[in-house]
């Protein structure tokens, strides 16, 4: 279930939306960034971080969605962590999260869902010994976005953004003009990342090339409404794209219908 992507880093990929659990570790401490997402998924993981006789220090949460909030008894008391807009919105939304959870989601993941604490920086009781975090925090994909860079390893744990099965989704709070703005923050870490590690997809050495396609993506689309991207054609990809060339007409004054290409 765990595959070790490079010294120190290793990812386990749900068999639902191809969503990713990253671990952080030193050997004996564990940095657990968005566990997720079936609950017996949970189980295996905290097994198999049991089994590896790895202890969490800490949790951390990329942004306030209800597959990337989630915790098990087994991960332990650690402390989780997530941005200072994060925190609000778990805090706000939490009727809907859970509501997005499902009705057979057990009860005790689900009061787990979303306790997470605001902070401008992991602190280094959370963190394994000699694991440096920089956290990159936007509101592009979901207000309080945040990416992890993990300097030494030159890895980066971009959340929902930088997928190569995903598109660009700026669709919390339909905010186009902070997910470009998402994407120039997150660029010269793409420029140096020697890994990415997106929220939803494969891991890829491949970074900088995935944030190009994003941007000519979205060009794309906002200079003549359609897309050539690949991705439209997967699993739920296309409402998405649809939505997008509603979004870019209604911003422009066009009819919807300008602006779809194919």
């Amino acid at each position: 279930m765990l595959h070790e992507v490079t010294p120190g880093v290793l990812v386990a990929t749900s068999r639902r939306m191809s969503t990713t659990s990253t671990i952080v570790t030193d050997g004996e401490t564990a940095l657990l960034v968005d566990p997720t997402w079936m609950p017996d998924e949970l189980d295996s993981l905290a097994a198999a971080l049991a089994d590896r006789g790895l202890s969490v220090a800490g949790g951390f949460a990329t942004h306030a969605h209800h597959d990337h909030l989630l915790w098990h008894p087994g991960f332990g008391p650690a402390p989780r962590w997530a941005s200072v807009t994060t925190e609000r919105y778990a805090a706000s939304e939490r009727d809907g999260l859970v509501e997005n959870l499902g009705s057979d989601f057990p009860p005790e993941l689900v009061d787990l869902m979303g306790r997470v604490t605001g902070a401008e920086a992991i602190p280094a009781s959370s963190l394994p010994h000699g694991v440096d975090v920089e956290l990159v925090v936007h509101d592009g994909h979901a207000p309080g976005h945040t990416a992890l860079w993990l300097p030494r390893q030159r890895v980066l744990i971009a959340g929902d953004m930088l997928s190569d099965i995903e598109l660009p989704l700026p669709f919390w709070p339909d905010d186009l003009p902070a997910y470009l703005a998402a994407l120039d923050m997150l660029a010269p870490y793409a420029d140096q990342a020697s890994l990415v590690i997106p929220g939803h997809g494969t891991v890829g050495g491949d970074a900088a090339a995935r944030l190009d396609a994003d941007r000519r993506y979205l060009d794309d689309v906002q200079r003549r409404g359609s897309s050539d991207d690949p991705r439209v054609r997967n699993p739920g990809m296309a409402e998405e794209y649809a939505h997008l060339q509603r979004l870019v007409a209604e911003s422009s004054g066009r009819a919807p219908s300008d602006s779809m290409g194919g």
